[in-house]
């Protein structure tokens, strides 16, 4: 289909991915909660824009780079995973009634989402590496192909983020009342960000 090799195949790797706990959850979960169902919406539109960033990178030749220069590679996994730990600690550190950790205003969710992507080494491996296994030598056809790739996971993740927005929002309606309940998400997202900034850091 489109020089897909197996879109079926294609089509349960990227909802696996997404349902993966991730920096990207948790912006939209982030977002979400501040936000409401309009500023997770905002979230999810940055972390598909984002997508869509290192997917035609990587269409563009930058996987052959990384792989040529390892070091580029470790510049962005030692950045991004700097960064998560950095907004973990903020998390983990706040107190009741501090200042929002990520400063979002209403305009921001939509960049503070597209960050996170583009600093999420995870996203930049899959799109860099496994993304390439599901193009087909013999029927490949160009910007068709991936044109038709880069609508599928845009779509998926769309419709991923809503459904992750809308539960996120019916759970914040009833632990707003609460501040315990909200102070312990925010250090257990904290712990959550610390974690996934170490695990970049030594993964290889």
């Amino acid at each position: 289909m489109f020089g897909i090799a197996d879109y079926g195949a294609f089509v349960a790797a990227i909802v696996l991915f997404l349902a993966i706990p991730g920096p990207g959850n948790l912006a939209l979960i982030t977002s979400t909660s501040k936000g409401g169902v309009r500023g997770g919406l905002a979230a999810t539109l940055g972390v598909i824009a984002g997508d869509q960033v290192l997917m035609w990178l990587a269409v563009a030749g930058v996987a052959a780079l990384l792989v040529t220069y390892p070091a580029a590679f470790y510049a962005v996994q030692w950045l991004g995973a700097a960064y998560l730990a950095w907004l973990g600690w903020k998390l983990l550190t706040a107190k009741a009634g501090d200042a929002p950790v990520l400063h979002i205003r209403p305009r921001q969710y939509f960049q503070q989402a597209l960050t996170i992507t583009l600093l999420n080494p995870k996203a930049i491996v899959f799109y860099m590496a496994f993304f390439p296994l599901f193009v087909d030598p013999a029927s490949h056809q160009g910007l068709i192909t991936f044109g038709a790739m880069a609508a599928t996971v845009a779509v998926l993740t769309f419709f991923y983020g809503l459904a992750a927005v809308l539960l996120t929002h019916f759970l914040a309606e009833r632990v707003r009342a609460n501040p315990r309940i909200t102070q312990t998400l925010n250090k257990l997202a904290g712990v959550f960000l610390i974690g996934f900034g170490f695990k970049l850091a030594i993964s290889k």
